[in-house]
């Protein structure tokens, strides 16, 4: 693995009708960062995304959203780090998780995309699931068939005050994951309980 990470893509689907639906947690964390520091994201047309550059814990990092819809994904992660020459290994992916309850967090370096449509596009353009993810957990319908309805509706106001406290313990493990300290920020955030 490579030290530390360059790069932090934000998953969701461009559009003022899904901005805030559970699929969106990823542009929500970005979202949240944004605010912290300040910094604005430009449209980029060349990689169907938006994106700036934050400093954070003495590193220069790029925040990359892409508009390409959530099934798309890849095409903007992969036209952007191959831009900028950033390996996957210092790809940090953050998106929605089904297979946590609201309020859960979890980093994972590489492995399958357990389902998800945007992690699955990007392994694919990318070539490799050597990537990092945090997983921002948003619970499950209970009904396969109902997924889809499901992570384009809001979550209700108690779901949301749980995904957010997540993205703010995320947020505060940043700086370690930029550094690579990804051990460290698992045993952190999974034992931790909201």
């Amino acid at each position: 693995m490579a030290q530390g990470i360059s790069l932090i893509v934000g998953l969701g689907n461009p559009g003022a009708e899904y901005a805030e639906t559970r699929h969106n947690a990823g542009f929500r964390f970005l979202d949240v960062l944004r605010d912290a520091t300040g910094v604005a994201l430009r449209a980029e047309s060349r990689f169907t995304a938006n994106a700036g550059k934050i400093s954070l814990s003495g590193r220069e990092i790029w925040l990359l959203e892409p508009q390409t819809f959530m099934n798309h994904s890849g095409d903007a992660v992969s036209k952007f780090s191959h831009y900028y020459k950033i390996p996957p290994p210092e790809i940090l992916v953050v998106h929605d998780d089904l297979d946590l309850p609201p309020g859960t967090i979890r980093l994972k370096v590489g492995g399958g995309d357990g389902g998800h449509n945007g992690l699955t596009d990007i392994t694919e353009k990318l070539g490799t699931s050597d990537y990092v993810r945090l997983r921002l957990g948003i619970g499950h319908p209970g009904n396969a068939a109902q997924v889809v309805s499901y992570v384009l509706k809001k979550a209700p106001p108690s779901e949301q005050t749980l995904i957010d406290a997540a993205i703010g313990h995320g947020k505060a493990h940043l700086g370690e994951i930029v550094h690579g300290e990804f051990q460290k920020v698992m045993n952190s955030l999974h034992t931790h309980i909201t």
